[in-house]
């Protein structure tokens, strides 16, 4: 009698323990990014709460960054250009998955047409977030269109406070946002001149980053996870309008129409990366190794 019960609570001691280790909290940062929207999707379901999965919302790509850096979550959503500059602090920084290709998503916008930026002669005030994408976004149009001898006035603010401009009391402005802010700033008199889907050849990759160590400790949650992304897109690409319902509060306002038309400026990559493509990635150095 005495072995059998001596049994039942090691056996009661191993599951609990195996039990708590599974629900030790995952915390996600993420930001307001159309690509990043089934994983609200996720979490309005309820479906990341037996996961024991926390997501933090942010309005800035540098923001997000800088949540991660101090160490308030255990994993980031973010491009390669951000996961570039983090590496170099913690080389065993890994995506674990990949959530969409911008095409089109990422834009510069102006007051002025590209010709009228090439003709001014007077300081042309650029708006963006320094730390992230934008930066290699903003110089390549730069490049693009000969504007390197140009006065460039970098004004460092993120996405929130950038999309409150409005083209009549901004002089010479050129703008870097991305959706849905850009359909903001449209209704505010500015207009889209250059993004990833024609004027800019740069590959823009959304993906989740984490370290070695934090991905081992919570791998069987970035698996459910990410399986809990790819059913979440499926919803969006078979009933678009019940998926918009559930994350319509992180969509800064966005109507039904504006939200599918975002959608048209991403490629989901969470399921199939194609051979282009692979070797695109490869070339700016981004691991696909390891992926989930």
């Amino acid at each position: 009698m005495y072995k059998h019960l001596l049994l039942f609570m090691t056996l009661l001691f191993l599951l609990t323990s195996c039990s708590s280790e599974k629900q030790e909290k995952l915390e996600i940062s993420t930001t307001t990014w159309i690509g990043y929207s089934p994983l609200f999707y996720a979490k309005e379901k309820g479906w990341l709460k037996p996961l024991n999965i926390k997501l933090m919302h942010v309005s800035s790509l540098s923001e997000n960054m800088y949540l991660y850096q101090a160490g308030n979550a255990d994993a980031y959503v973010g491009t390669q250009y951000e996961y570039n500059m983090l590496i170099k602090k913690e080389p065993s920084l890994i995506p674990v998955m990949l959530f969409d290709r911008s095409n089109g998503g990422d834009v510069v916008m102006s007051n002025l047409s590209i010709e009228e930026l090439q003709k001014s002669t007077e300081p042309i005030n650029a708006y963006l977030e320094m730390d992230s994408v934008n930066s290699t976004l903003l110089e390549d149009f730069i490049q693009n269109y000969n504007l390197h001898e140009k006065q460039i006035n970098y004004i460092n603010r993120d996405q929130t406070s950038i999309s409150t401009l409005s083209s009549s009391t901004v002089k010479n402005a050129i703008i870097v946002t991305y959706i849905p802010y850009d359909i903001e700033l449209n209704k505010h008199g500015f207009k889209s001149i250059a993004s990833t889907k024609d004027n800019l050849n740069l590959l823009v990759i959304d993906a989740m980053f984490t370290t070695e160590k934090t991905f081992s400790k919570h791998q069987k949650q970035f698996s459910e996870l990410k399986k809990l992304v790819d059913r979440a897109v499926d919803v969006l690409e078979k009933n678009p309008r019940e998926f918009y319902k559930m994350v319509k509060p992180y969509l800064l306002e966005l109507n039904y129409e504006e939200f599918i038309q975002s959608t048209q400026d991403i490629e989901w990559i969470n399921k199939n990366i194609s051979p282009e493509l692979k070797q695109r990635m490869k070339e700016s150095h981004f691991p696909t190794i390891g992926l989930i």
